[in-house]
């Protein structure tokens, strides 16, 4: 069978060239006798893999020395739970709410800390993302938490807040390593890899090392403590050692192929196409404002939801799967990372003007 074109939010698709070179790797990694799946993670070979992951990371973001990169498991929500221990010191902390991550993110921070929702879009159900230059800032905020890119409504910040001198705190996981940013804006950024970057099972934290502190609280998980991990170079416990080594194929794709600037470009390239037929569309429409439109994720409906319903059908069918929107807002969403080519999206595109023709009442 042909491979499709997968628009799944996440776990999401990978570039064929990565699939293929650990597929050629699957049963001997070069030349060891064994895959990265079986070998020890204290193995010499292993600690090869993960240190130049690591240097590649900071290669393609531009992550300065003063901040540690950290391979977590448990994904972003258990980070839910780590960036309110590990930075909590006044025992308050600043929440804009745009979407259901951050506002899962603060339900979970308020077991051990006090929260303010200082901001919030779910007046037009997260359609927007709020005006953040003026915001009430807590003088006794631990630090500022936003979710930069939301995966189920489509929306992203494109001007990062004016925390008035708070720490920054950024769950990036579905924009992680889509286009440039300038790591030093940033207390701490963080991303589940799932959704641009490699398989589930993995969290990348890039932590300022001044927050990353012994003096938290005494109930904190060992396993939640960050400089648990810091001070064993993400090898306190096993890591996720096959996350580990396709992200680091990723991070040589995406070097190779014109890093983080050739990215974004291409990245809004292939959102351009589809906003500019969702503009135009007499069926179609899309559910965000635009100045805040993800050039990741990309929501739209037609106000049927049988209409919906049909469209994802024979979508699949033509073998463009995973179109069904998150399962709180209905309609459609199509989510195109790093890896979704061009073809993909014009693939679409041409599918969804087909399909308007046929159905357009």
């Amino acid at each position: 069978m042909a491979r499709v074109y997968n628009f799944s939010a996440g776990p999401a698709v990978l570039p064929e060239e990565v699939l293929k070179e650990a597929a050629a790797d699957m049963l001997d990694y070069k030349g060891c006798g064994m895959s990265v799946m079986e070998m020890s993670h204290r193995s010499s070979v292993f600690d090869e893999i993960i240190k130049t992951a690591e240097k590649d990371i900071r290669t393609l973001v531009g992550i300065p020395d003063n901040y540690k990169v950290l391979f977590h498991q448990g994904g972003g929500t258990m980070q839910f739970s780590a960036i309110p221990l590990n930075l909590k010191k006044n025992g308050v902390a600043d929440y804009i709410i745009t979407g259901n991550w951050a506002k899962k993110a603060a339900q979970e921070a308020e077991k051990y800390l006090k929260v303010n929702r200082i901001a919030s879009s779910a007046d037009k159900n997260f359609s927007y993302i709020p005006d953040c230059s003026d915001l009430p800032i807590d003088d006794d905020a631990d630090y500022v938490y936003i979710c930069e890119n939301n995966t189920i409504y489509g929306t992203e910040y494109w001007t990062l807040p004016n925390t008035k001198g708070k720490d920054l705190v950024a769950d990036v996981s579905s924009c992680f390593l889509s286009r440039p940013i300038d790591v030093k804006k940033y207390g701490v950024v963080y991303g589940g890899v799932q959704k641009n970057v490699g398989p589930a099972g993995l969290v990348i934290d890039i932590i300022r090392e001044d927050l990353i502190r012994d003096d938290v609280p005494e109930y904190t998980p060992v396993l939640l403590k960050w400089k648990t991990q810091a001070d064993k170079d993400s090898l306190y416990n096993t890591p996720n050692c096959w996350a580990i080594y396709i992200c680091g194929l990723v991070f040589k794709w995406l070097l190779k192929n014109g890093g983080l600037t050739e990215m974004d470009r291409k990245n809004k390239e292939k959102a351009k196409l589809l906003y500019d037929f969702l503009d135009q569309s007499k069926l179609f429409k899309g559910t965000v404002e635009k100045k805040d439109r993800s050039v990741m994720n990309v929501p739209f409906v037609t106000g049927d939801k049988d209409m919906d319903a049909k469209f994802v059908a024979e979508a699949t069918a033509a073998g463009l799967v995973n179109l069904k929107g998150h399962r709180t807002v209905g309609g459609m969403r199509a989510s195109i990372y790093n890896a979704m080519p061009k073809a993909g999206v014009e693939k679409l595109v041409g599918f969804m003007e087909e399909f308007e023709k046929k159905n357009l009442k």
